[in-house]
């Protein structure tokens, strides 16, 4: 290429023609688009507190308020992009194109998507209920358009995708208002039944914790190698679950010892036989 028969007058002037032409075009549009997304963000702060003061379902706050948000972000890009001289429906269709073309490699995400909005509709639990699903239980702290999280017993905050949530199975443990407990304490199989039954139901009598309707109940439920098994299910609120769980295993062990009844270990008898040759 011979640079010295190049014009570098002509493609300046056109640069600075370009510049004086779009440059106003183009500032306007970054000026509206940082004072759109302030607007969006104090909408979004007015929109929450209204929420707040309607004391709407706080299952419904965040999806909404995500919902809304993304909306008006798009609509202020659509809107940004006509100010420099981007047709919208070009534009539009071009989101279509992208949006087909990501639509087919995100599809776990629609699936999340619609996960989320059928959870909000069916509600087969709500923010506070103490579920378990996909392996883990804990406590629903936030349901968002694509996931939800829940805080289990060890304080470890668990995201489950929407999508496996609303097609996989879920157990409420808060849904009806209370729960039971399941629980299997082991005694020797030379103990007394009905006395050790009688102080596994004193222990549960005794916690404020157990509620008393239902009630309690203590039955046989296995006759293991080592031990008779007995199922000892308390019912309590959601809420006190885990207390419940530990302080029975707890205190049941004690009041049995100190009764002098046996919780055996497993163990085996070895019989030795002498093989004369």
């Amino acid at each position: 290429m011979d640079l010295e028969n190049i014009d570098f007058g002509k493609y300046w002037d056109q640069g600075v023609t370009m510049i004086m032409d779009r440059g106003p075009k183009i500032l306007l549009a970054i000026i509206v688009l940082i004072i759109g997304l302030r607007l969006i963000r104090f909408a979004l702060k007015v929109l929450n507190k209204g929420f707040e003061k309607r004391n709407l379902d706080p299952t419904l706050r965040p999806f909404i308020s995500n919902l809304i948000n993304w909306t008006l972000k798009v609509l202020l890009f659509v809107s940004v992009a006509g100010m420099v001289g981007i047709q919208n429906t070009s534009f539009v269709a071009i989101i279509g194109a992208v949006g087909l073309a990501i639509g087919f490699a995100l599809q776990g995400t629609l699936a999340n998507f619609a996960g989320g909005f059928l959870i909000l509709v069916f509600k087969p639990f709500k923010v506070g209920d103490l579920i378990e699903a996909q392996g883990y239980l804990g406590v629903v702290e936030e349901i968002e358009i694509f996931v939800t999280k829940i805080l289990t017993p060890d304080n470890r905050l668990v995201i489950l995708p929407n999508g496996a949530l609303s097609n996989g199975s879920m157990k409420n443990l808060t849904a009806k208002g209370q729960v039971r407990v399941d629980l299997t304490i082991g005694i020797a199989y030379d103990e007394d039944i009905k006395k050790a039954r009688g102080i596994l139901m004193e222990v549960m009598e005794s916690q404020d914790k157990v509620l008393k309707d239902p009630a309690p109940f203590v039955g046989v439920a296995e006759l293991a190698d080592s031990a008779i098994n007995l199922a000892v299910r308390p019912w309590c609120d959601p809420n006190d679950y885990w207390d419940v769980y530990f302080d029975t295993y707890e205190a049941g062990k004690e009041a049995l010892d100190k009764a002098g009844i046996t919780i055996p270990f497993p163990q085996r008898d070895v019989h030795l036989f002498e093989h004369k040759s």
